[in-house]
């Protein structure tokens, strides 16, 4: 394996970040911020608490998973289209490196920059909310097994698209939507029986749920189960991005 390249382009990436430093990460900071005083001012005094929990921190994994996972799709797909859009990519294709390098490179890149967006926000929401970490290495499984998978995710909408229309098509009409129905803000035992198994279809309840429970130990679905939906969604995205090399569905654009 090429190490020397996957840094070359990882560097790269992480590179633009810092140079995009007011959209990839004071934006979502900001955003995150008005969300504690639009929901703690709103609902806040009408939900003291949920499951023990008080409602501003119950919310906290919410909003960390809601930016990680949007960040996540947005980066990784931007960073891979971009090159294809602007014929730029002809130079890593020319380059002696492989596909695998090349996904190493582009994922592992949008993963460190999401992971260190949910790490910022945590933060942030200290100054907002007391709030307490049970389980502190399932959180650190839990956030690095969802960066990298959504950032995987967000490689395949990259490579997928031939717009910037379609590149901002499934973040904002499916992945959005889904997390907000998936318990961000709220517990779904707080919903009526029917609701509560339609919103068990929702892949994404299984995430905040299980990175819900590595903080205050309360989950919608059992923990053992969110891990599982996580690895699966994890294994689908690497079987994607197989097919697509396999058949042809490459980087060029």
């Amino acid at each position: 394996m090429n190490l020397q390249a996957i840094r070359a382009i990882y560097l790269f990436e992480m590179a633009r970040a810092w140079r995009t430093l007011m959209q990839s990460l004071i934006a979502p900071v900001i955003s995150t911020s008005l969300y504690f005083v639009v929901f703690g001012a709103a609902i806040g005094h009408r939900i003291t608490e949920v499951s023990g929990v008080g409602y501003g921190a119950f919310i906290v994994p919410g909003l960390i998973m809601l930016s990680l996972l949007t960040h996540s799709i947005s980066t990784a797909s931007f960073g891979i289209y971009f090159p294809r859009f602007a014929g730029t990519i002809y130079e890593v294709l020319s380059a002696p490196v492989s596909y695998v390098e090349i996904l190493a490179s582009y994922v592992g890149a949008a993963a460190t920059k999401s992971l260190i967006l949910a790490l910022v926000i945590l933060g942030t929401a200290t100054f907002f909310v007391p709030m307490r970490i049970d389980h502190p290495l399932w959180m650190v499984l839990f956030l690095v097994l969802t960066a990298i998978t959504f950032s995987l995710f967000g490689f395949i909408i990259g490579i997928w698209a031939d717009s910037f229309e379609k590149l901002q098509l499934v973040p904002l009409l499916i992945v959005t939507p889904l997390t907000f129905l998936g318990g961000s803000f709220y517990s779904i035992d707080m919903l009526p029986p029917f609701w509560q198994k339609v919103t068990l279809l929702n892949p994404v309840v299984y995430l905040i749920s299980g990175f819900r429970w590595s903080f205050y130990s309360i989950a919608d679905v059992n923990v053992a189960v969110s891990l599982a939906m996580t690895l699966a969604f994890l294994l689908a995205c690497l079987g994607i991005v197989a097919w697509m090399f396999k058949t042809g569905y490459r980087l060029r654009p």
